[in-house]
C-alpha cells in the first residue's frame, strides 16, 4: 500500500505487535486502517473500520501500479448527490501540509485503470464522522 510501508504485524511471546511506518503520513493512514481496528479487537469490541463513500473526480487520474493507494484530496463541491474531489498534485508521504488540509483519502486498487474526469471513486472521509480511539 502507499503510503504505509513498512508495516509489521505479529506476536512475540504471545503478545500482539504492530510495527508502524516511521513517516507521519504513513503512520496516520495505517492507524486508520490497522491500529484502531486492532485495538478495538484487543478490547473485545467490534473493530471499527474507516467508512467509505463515493465521490466524483474533478480531473483525470492515471492508472495505478501494483500497490493500493490512499491519495489525499479535498472536496471542491458538495452540493450534489456525490461530492466532487480534487487530488493533491503531489502525493509524497513526506509532505504533511496536504494531509493537514485533506478532506478525504481516495482509495485506488492495485492496477486500477486510468479514469477520466467525472468518474466515481471510493473515498475515506477525514473528519469527525470517523470516531477516534
Amino acid at each position: 500500500m502507499r503510503p504505509g510501508k513498512p508495516l509489521m504485524f505479529g506476536s512475540f511471546a504471545g503478545i500482539p505487535m504492530l510495527g508502524m511506518p516511521g513517516n507521519p503520513v504513513s503512520s496516520l493512514i495505517c492507524s486508520f486502517l490497522f491500529l484502531i481496528p486492532a485495538l478495538d479487537a484487543l478490547r473485545g469490541l467490534t473493530p471499527r473500520t474507516p467508512p467509505r463513500q463515493r465521490a466524483i473526480l474533478s480531473h483525470a487520474l492515471k492508472e495505478n501500479d501494483q500497490r493500493e493507494d490512499y491519495m489525499r484530496a479535498v472536496i471542491t463541491d458538495d452540493a450534489g448527490e456525490l461530492p466532487v474531489i480534487r487530488l493533491f498534485e503531489k502525493q509524497d508521504s513526506s509532505m504533511l501540509s496536504p494531509l493537514s488540509i485533506a478532506d478525504c483519502l481516495v482509495v485506488r486498487a492495485p492496477f486500477a485503470a486510468a479514469l477520466p474526469a467525472g468518474s466515481e471513486v471510493d473515498i475515506i472521509p477525514l473528519n469527525r464522522r470517523y470516531p477516534s480511539i
